[in-house]
């Protein structure tokens, strides 16, 4: 069943123990997140449990919600804008879906309020490492799968994953290189290694290509486009990733 906005006005809104106004959404079959915008941001929570859908895609910008609950869904894929819709979003229930590769996790880490995560039921939840990457890339989680994170967690989690100088180790890039393929990343630096001069197939700060150089002030092609665009996606530092929008955003290589 497609989540129309016929399904949407009929479907219950109440409030829940906690107070939160919630949509219940559970139940329907439905294969893909469209039409939430007729909502017009007025719910806290949205309940979509046994669904099928596939991909956590297509939310219009919804700052009221703090709780998106999709257990016994199929999820498979989370989409890198995802916090841009959802900013505010605290708890997210993906019990029991097909998450199985931690790359698919790696864009959780931009919610800047998330604080509740639960993928128990979820293949990727028996790899190798699973809470140190998730707790690493998640810098605002304080719940994972029921289980508080303390600092000493956090602690080792940085120290697994990320160098004394803040770039990822070679651990970090490597359990994040199947999102490289997919999903726009670039497979040489991982999950944001600061590009270095002179290595191939990595985009750096000035250059107008992942690999050539180019003239200043010429706009910039569809392929520059591209490489800046991965380069913000896999930058792990704010001021990086700020200089790299202002670039995109001006349209112009410099």
């Amino acid at each position: 069943m497609k989540l129309t906005p016929e399904l949407i006005s009929r479907s219950e809104t109440s409030l829940n123990t906690l107070k939160d106004r919630q949509l219940d959404l559970r139940g329907h079959k439905i294969p893909a997140i469209e039409n939430l915008g007729v909502t017009r941001d007025q719910n806290d929570t949205i309940d979509l449990t046994d669904n099928d859908i596939r991909t956590l895609t297509n939310f219009p910008n919804l700052f009221r919600l703090h709780t998106l609950i999709l257990s016994n869904n199929l999820v498979n894929r989370i989409d890198k804008r995802l916090a841009n819709s959802l900013p505010n979003l605290n708890t997210l229930v993906l019990t029991n879906n097909a998450l199985a590769e931690l790359s698919a996790l790696t864009h959780l880490g931009r919610f800047p309020k998330l604080e509740f995560l639960t993928l128990m039921g979820n293949p990727v939840t028996r790899k190798q490492h699973y809470r140190e990457f998730v707790v690493w890339r998640c810098k605002s989680l304080r719940v994972l799968d029921f289980q508080r994170v303390k600092q000493a967690e956090r602690a080792r989690a940085k120290s697994l994953m990320e160098t004394e100088d803040g770039r990822p180790t070679s651990l970090a890039v490597s359990l994040s290189e199947s999102l490289a393929g997919k999903d726009g990343g670039i497979a040489t630096n991982g999950v944001g290694e600061k590009p270095s001069s002179g290595r191939t197939g990595t985009f750096e700060v000035g250059s107008v290509g992942v690999n050539g150089g180019g003239s200043a002030g010429r706009r910039m092609t569809a392929d520059e486009r591209k490489a800046l665009e991965e380069a913000i996606e896999n930058s792990t530092s704010l001021e990086e990733i700020k200089r790299l929008e202002d670039r995109l955003r001006l349209g112009y290589t410099i």
